[in-house]
């Protein structure tokens, strides 16, 4: 088989594309009719006070994923489309994103968000690595994923901002 073969035979890859500012639905319409498949991943939000629909928010802002052949597509109409500002690069090449990334970016996207089953003040237990069994309080909710606990901390307390799934709730202690 010759080198040529060989480069032709490459399945495509998924590459980086840097949007212009707040023109990523854009980039991805303008690249899609020109028969590239795009991924733009998007989080489905809470409806935000005075909009008409479900908020939507990049999880990446300012970038999105096409999936391209190295070989038999041609780059050069990418530059030049609507809301791209460029092809990332690293040392001049575009480098190709792991199929598993996007998979796995996909995954989570579609997964339902862990809902926070914890009160203002509930004793809870860290599990997650490097703080197996340290107890905390539950402060607050940050987001769908997050959480704010009061951790003792060299006889101060501080606020840290850890994974809802790191936690666990304190069952009460019976003197």
């Amino acid at each position: 088989m010759s080198q040529a073969d060989s480069l032709s035979s490459k399945p495509p890859r998924w590459y980086l594309i840097q949007t212009k500012p707040r023109q990523e639905g854009r980039a991805e319409e303008h690249l899609q009719r020109q028969q590239f498949e795009c991924y733009r991943p998007v989080k489905h939000g809470e409806k935000k006070r005075g909009s008409r629909g479900p908020a939507e928010e990049e999880l990446f802002p300012g970038y999105l994923f096409i999936r391209m052949d190295q070989t038999n597509d041609n780059w050069y109409p990418i530059r030049s489309t609507r809301g791209v500002a460029r092809i990332v690069t690293f040392g001049g090449m575009p480098v190709p994103v792991k199929d598993e990334l996007i998979e796995q970016i996909r995954e989570r996207l579609q997964a339902p968000p862990v809902k926070v089953a914890f009160q203002e003040g509930d004793a809870v237990r860290i599990t997650a690595e490097g703080f197996n069994d340290v107890e905390a309080i539950f402060l607050a909710a940050d987001g769908d994923e997050r959480a704010v606990i009061l951790l003792n901390l060299l006889q101060r307390e501080q606020k840290v901002t850890l994974p809802v799934s790191s936690l666990t709730r304190l069952e009460a202690r019976v003197s």
